[in-house]
Parts: C-alpha cells; structure tokens; sequence
C-alpha cells in the first residue's frame, strides 16, 4: 500500500510539472483563440470603416467650410468692387466742378455710399473683355486652355479682372472662347452688375451669339443655349466684336491661365509635371495617368477607363470611348497599360467576336470550352483530321481539339449521319428548350434560314434577320 502511495504522489507531482511547463509555454508564445481572431478581425473591419466614415464626414465639413469661406470672400470684393465704383465716380464727378465753385462750396460736398444710385452699377454699362486660348503642349502633346477675364467701368478702367485653366475633352477654339463668354458674364452675374457689353475677338463666336449664325454641333449649341438664358439676368447686355488689340488684359489673363498649368517644383529636378483633371470624376490627376483615345482624342483617367471597360465587357459589350455619341474603338495595345491580364482576355475576346460576321460564328458544343471560331477558319483547320469535312459537318475545335458536328451543334456523331442522329435525338437538350420558351413568353421570331432569335423593338411586324430575308408575322 505504501509503495502504491508513493507511485501515485510521484505520478502527481510528474502531472503537475507538465502542466506548469505548458502554462509557461503558453504565456511566452500566446496566441488567441479562433473565435477571438475573428471577433479582433471583425472589429478592425468596423473601425476601418468608421475611419473610412469619419474621413468622409470631415472633407464634407471641410467643402461646406470652404464654400462658406469662398462665398464669404466673393461677397467681401463684390462690395469692395462697389466701393471702387463709388469712388470712381465721386472723383470723376468731383474733376467735372469747376474750380471757384470747389473753392465756394467744396467742403459741403459729400455723396455717401448706400444712400441713392451711388450703391450699384444700375445706370453705369460695364465693359466685360473675354478671351479663351487653346495651345498643344508638345512634350506630352497635352491640349491646354485657358480663360481671362477683365471687366472695366465705362471709361476702360480696370476693374476686375480673373483667370482659369482648361484642361479636358472638346479644347476646340469655339468651346473655348464660348466658355470664356460664359465665365465673363457669370462673374459680371455674381458681381450684381446690371448693364454690361462684353467683347470678343473671334467671329464665329460673335456670329452665334447674335444669330447670324446656327451652330451645327451638339456642344457649342448647349453653350448657345447657357450664353442666352445667362444674358436674361442683365438689364442691358450686348456684344460687341473687335480686333485682338482691344481685349485689353483678357489675353494676357488667358496666357497666364495656360502657363499656370505647367508646374515646376524644383530648380535641381528639371522635370514638368501636368495635372489635368478627369470629366469623369472630376480630380485632379497626373497626365501620366491619363488615357487618350486614339482616334477621337477624348481624354480620362486610367480609373474611370478601367471601370468602363470592365461594364461593358460584363454586359457582353465591346467598349468604346465613354465620351457622349462618340463610336470610337477602344484598342487593347493602348488599353494595356491599366487593364488587368483577365480583362485584357475577355477584351480580346469580344473584339473577336464583333470582328467575325454574325452568321460566320461557331462555338464549340462541349461545355468546358465553348470557345468562338468562325465557319472558315474550323473548317480549315478540320481538314487535317476529317477528309471530307465539307460534306460530313464534322469539325475539330480549335481550342480544346474536340470533334464536334457543325450541322447538328453537338459532339461528333461518329458513323452517323445528322439525319440519323436527329432520328434517334427527337428531343432537343434542355437548354434549347429553355430558349425556345423563353422565346415564346417574349413572341420572339426564328429565322428559318440563320435560326438568329429576333425581337421586335419597334415599328411593324415585318422582321429583317441578319441575312436579310423578309417575313412577316
């Protein structure tokens, strides 16, 4: 019994030896349980997004600051331009008296600002000088723009004057100085005067304006429109054309605008880096990250490309230029650039698929493949294998070499004929029975020569399929 005692406190003490050298490797190598990671991992993800929410919230907070400031400010020179235009004509009006009456009652003259016509510009026509410049950038072949603005009082003094870059798609000279025009009489708008000519140096420009002429394209007739419903804010606003000499500080303002977009940041660099912003998504982006369409040479980022591309190709697309009723194609060497090696297939893919006519395509009838080939091509490549593979229909695909029948749409039916087959086939698979009810639910038509589904979008039930029979329904 003793010695059974003694064995059972050795093998006691041995157990709980173990058990303090497990704790204490525990506690130097501790790593929480799975269900914790996921619940540390969970509250990452929920803090991560309350950043993400709080970040958002204070560049909300801070463009509302902004806007409050910018109003602010714009309303603080509005009435410092209004003083100005008191002043001016309290000292013209004070040149105009001569001097034994200044001497006699001079002291007695005062005209206060507020108090009668003397707060606005109501009786005074201001002169409102536009600009739009448009040059090509050649290191990078950039399209840059740029607008000035100067308005002056009726005796050609400076007023006010501004500047602004254009960088983007549409840099036409008309675009630009039908913009320009627009930016004029919105500051001449915001600066509350009532009576203004503005000046322009570019006859077409005039010519819309006026009416002599109609613009044809869809864009300079929208800014057409703007420039009319702006004009109806003014009591009194007309043009004028005159020569380049005369649009005072306008081009100056303009040149400045272009020459602004160009930003050198070190003296030891020697580089020049553009910004141009996205019509997309409207942020400023460098031009290395700027895609040009090749054709048209309509311009966006290369995120807003990316996601174009990807839609399109989702929905079965071809993409092309995102630009509005522009049909210009998109080319893969050019897109290559930020498109992924999976888009980049599915890209090749589709523009294979426009590229081959509607009834030359053949697709593969074993599921796993499914790949596209035109008639032509499997046929040639099928006479290696079958020796009369014009007349049987048997086909080899290109891609995962099966044998196929391009008569029935199915696996080669070997030593058997498609008549045969369709004999002993009655019943067609189930996904052809599907597209048949689903053509029957929509009344959705069969050539009987192309066998191509068609769909009455519009107009009569004469239907014209793809090779141009005529029925009618």
């Amino acid at each position: 019994m003793a010695a059974e005692a003694l064995e059972s406190d050795l093998d006691l003490a041995f157990n709980l030896q173990l058990q303090e050298a497990i704790n204490a490797s525990l506690s130097a190598s501790f790593s929480p349980p799975k269900s914790e990671l996921k619940s540390i991992t969970q509250n990452d993800k929920f803090f991560d997004f309350t950043s993400r929410q709080f970040d958002e919230l204070q560049k909300l907070e801070q463009e509302l600051n902004d806007r409050v400031v910018s109003e602010t400010e714009f309303k603080r020179m509005r009435d410092a331009l209004h003083l100005r235009i008191h002043d001016h004509r309290v000292a013209r009006e004070m040149a105009t008296i001569p001097k034994d009456q200044w001497l006699e009652s001079g002291e007695r003259f005062e005209r206060p600002y507020g108090e009668g016509s003397s707060k606005g510009g109501n009786e005074e026509t201001f002169r409102v000088y536009v600009k739009g410049l448009v040059e090509l950038y050649l290191p990078k072949e950039i399209v840059l723009g740029g607008i000035g603005v100067a308005i002056c009082d009726s005796k050609d003094e400076l007023l006010f004057e501004w500047k602004k870059p254009l960088v983007g798609n549409g840099m036409s000279r008309q675009i630009v100085e039908m913009r320009a025009l627009i930016e004029g009489l919105n500051a001449a708008k915001e600066l509350d005067l009532k009576r203004v000519v503005f000046y322009c140096d570019y006859f077409p420009v005039f010519n819309y304006v006026t009416g002599l002429w109609t613009p044809k394209r869809r864009n300079v007739i929208a800014l057409v429109n703007q420039l009319a419903r702006l004009r109806e804010n003014f009591l009194y606003c007309q043009p004028s054309i005159v020569a380049r000499n005369d649009i005072k500080f306008a081009f100056k303002l303009a040149r400045e605008a272009i020459v602004s977009q160009v930003n050198k940041p070190a003296e030891s660099s020697g580089t020049i880096n553009l910004f141009e912003i996205c019509v997309i998504c409207l942020e400023d982006k460098n031009v290395g990250q700027i895609f040009s369409v090749d054709d048209c040479m309509h311009r966006y980022c290369f995120s807003c490309m990316k996601q174009h591309i990807e839609v399109k190709l989702l929905h079965g697309m071809l993409p092309k230029c995102p630009h509005e009723g522009c049909n210009s194609e998109l080319k893969i060497d050019s897109c290559s650039k930020f498109l992924t090696p999976r888009l980049i297939e599915i890209m090749s893919q589709r523009i294979k698929e426009n590229a081959i006519p509607v009834t030359e395509k053949v697709y593969c009838p074993y599921p796993k493949c499914s790949t596209l080939m035109s008639k032509r091509e499997v046929l040639e490549y099928s006479k290696s294998t079958f020796f009369s593979a014009e007349i049987s229909g048997a086909r080899k695909c290109l891609k995962c070499k099966g044998h196929f029948c391009i008569n029935c749409k199915v696996p080669w039916h070997s030593n058997m004929s498609c008549h045969d087959f369709k004999r002993r086939n009655p019943y067609p698979p189930a996904e052809d029975v599907k597209l048949k009810n689903l053509a029957a639910m929509h009344m959705w038509r069969q050539c009987v020569k192309c066998n191509h589904m068609i769909e009455l979008a519009a107009g009569c039930f004469h239907m014209t399929c793809r090779y141009l029979n005529f029925y009618s329904s």
